[in-house]
């Protein structure tokens, strides 16, 4: 085990070693910072554009019951919901205690 983790560290040493050299050639370019002199300047506002030019728009209001989509729905009682619940809660208990 330690001779494994030995190599695996030999080699992500050699790999590290390998980049860091390249890294560091013989041409080093000085970092050179952008200007953007207009950047924080005031100018006018563009043109509104209308994005649903070409688009249909719908808008409804109030709630439409479940039936007008073909849903088939049937609330089901809260206490029918905590029975099964409680069911299933028990038929994962353990079916015997494994004492030491």
């Amino acid at each position: 085990m330690k001779t494994t983790l030995f190599l695996i560290f030999l080699i992500c040493a050699t790999a590290a070693l390998g980049q860091a050299t390249i890294l560091q050639g013989p041409v080093q370019q000085p970092v050179q910072f952008v200007d953007h002199p207009l950047h924080a300047s005031q100018h006018d506002l563009a043109q509104p554009q209308n994005i649903l030019e070409h688009s249909d728009y719908a808008y409804a209001q109030g709630e439409q019951p479940l039936w007008e989509f073909g849903v088939a729905y049937e609330p089901v009682p809260l206490g029918d919901v905590a029975r099964a619940y409680r069911k299933q809660r028990a038929a994962k208990k353990a079916q015997f205690i494994l004492e030491k």
